[in-house]
């Protein structure tokens, strides 16, 4: 069959995948397929007759141990910027109470006359 498509016919076929598809989606498209025909050798593929887990869940199990890994090396730093977010949290409402206190105090004085 590819040696019935000669230049031409080809150049039509990609114009018309061009006009169905547009410009922007044919990278994914591309990367699709890609994906598709990786996949399709890999079950394909003679001599793997036992039982392999697929690549999804081999990669969502590494996945979920780096993620574990990380957490337990990220945690303590992750909880001290909470501690010290939370510590300028109270500050700032400490102050923006005091400025509140100065301010009602100053309105609560009888202007001078001059």
């Amino acid at each position: 069959m590819p040696a019935n498509l000669s230049g031409p016919t080809l150049l039509v076929i990609l114009f018309i995948v061009l006009l169905l598809f547009g410009a922007p989606k044919l990278p994914a498209l591309a990367r699709s397929l890609g994906q598709s025909m990786k996949i399709l050798k890999k079950e394909v593929a003679p001599g793997d007759d036992e039982k392999k887990p697929s690549d999804a869940t081999v990669d969502a199990a590494n996945v979920k141990e780096s993620t574990n890994s990380a957490n337990t090396n990220v945690s303590p730093s992750v909880e001290e910027q909470l501690a010290q977010a939370r510590a300028e949290a109270e500050a700032a409402r400490d102050e923006a109470q005091m400025l509140r206190q100065q301010s009602a105090e100053t309105a609560a004085k009888p202007k001078e006359s001059a």
